[in-house]
Formats: C-alpha cells, sequence, structure tokens
C-alpha cells in the first residue's frame, strides 16, 4: 500500500558510537554520529496502527567506516553484514524517501531527521527531507506510562510488556517498538 495518503511513518536511526560516546554527547576525538542504519514503518492512520510496510537499510559511514566493538555489541550489526550489505547515505537516503512518500511527516522517539540533516551537512550532500518533519512522540510515551524518562525506544518492550519485534537497537526493531507504544497510547486516546 505504498503511498497511502493517511500511512502514518514511524522511523528510527542507529547511528556511529563508542563506550562513553552518548555520555560525551559525541563530543570525544573522531567521534561523529554518522547514519548506520535507517528502519521504519507505514502505519494505516486507523485505531489498530496497521503496520502496512517496512523498511530498513544499512548505511556505509565515510569517516568512521570501520564499526566500533561497543557499536556491534549494542546493536548486533556487525562489520562483516555492514560491508556486504551497507550503501552510500545517498542512496539510502532516495530509497527511504521512496518509501515515505508521499509522507512529509515521520514519528520518532526523538527527531529523527535532525541526525540526518547533521550527516548531509558532514557529507556535503542534499538534505532530501529539507521539507519534512519528525514529530518526537516520546513525551506521549512517557505520559501514557506516567513516567518522567525513557531512555531509549528499545526500553519500550520491558516498561510495556510486550514481546521484543527483533534485535533490540536496530532501526527497524525500534521502529516497531514505537509503533506498539503508540498503538497502546491510541487505545486510551493519547495519540
Amino acid at each position: 500500500m505504498r503511498g497511502d495518503d493517511h500511512a502514518l511513518i514511524v522511523m528510527d536511526l542507529e547511528w556511529t558510537a563508542w563506550e562513553g560516546s552518548w555520555q560525551r554527547h559525541w563530543t570525544g576525538p573522531g567521534e561523529e554520529m554518522e547514519v548506520v542504519q535507517i528502519g521504519a514503518v507505514r502505519l494505516a492512520d486507523t485505531p489498530g496502527l496497521e503496520e502496512l510496510g517496512a523498511f530498513e537499510i544499512l548505511v556505509r559511514p565515510r569517516i568512521n567506516p570501520t564499526l566500533d566493538r561497543y557499536f556491534t555489541d549494542l546493536t548486533g550489526i556487525t562489520q562483516d553484514r555492514l560491508d556486504r550489505e551497507g550503501v552510500d547515505l545517498k542512496v539510502a537516503l532516495g530509497e527511504f524517501a521512496e518509501f515515505i512518500a508521499p509522507s512529509t511527516e515521520a514519528f520518532g522517539f526523538g527527531d529523527e531527521f535532525t541526525h540526518i540533516v547533521t550527516n548531509c551537512q558532514l557529507y556535503g550532500l542534499a538534505n532530501p527531507f529539507a521539507d519534512c518533519k519528525c514529530d518526537d512522540v516520546r513525551a506521549v510515551v512517557m505520559a501514557h506510562l506516567g513516567v518522567e524518562w525513557v531512555p531509549n525506544s528499545s526500553d519500550l518492550p520491558e516498561l510495556m510488556d510486550f514481546t521484543p519485534p527483533g534485535a533490540m537497537h536496530q532501526g527497524l526493531s525500534d521502529s516497531r517498538c514505537v509503533a506498539e507504544a503508540l498503538r497502546r497510547a491510541r487505545k486510551v486516546g493519547r495519540f
């Protein structure tokens, strides 16, 4: 059902990371938040937010092409898989733009498009999502849970008592976690 004008896009990115980079806000020597994976689901804008389609692509970082062990341990994305399946960011963004079209709005556990903007600037690429926005639904989910903070979308299965939809800290699985949280929020009128 690609191109459904009433579909909702939920997206998640994975980017390069090192031990402590999150706490340092990626300010360590050579630490750039380069996109490594884009994942997304297209949901029907219905009470059940049924999944209509899925997208996942690996992206080869240009500045730090070798993944740090911390990142591979966290995500399960191996260097071998990245070398075999990864594409350049420009290609990945083109394919992702096709997946979300005609939508110009997405939902994420944070403003995922800011990382795409940063990566386009870092690599000197035109940003195909300049007219798009990503609504951060973290506050909606936290209000539904009655908590003050949820650091990662991969924490949602445990917090909301549902089976993880795949490997955590991977774009598609984390997008599905957010989608499930939104389904639960929608049932009580919060989304």
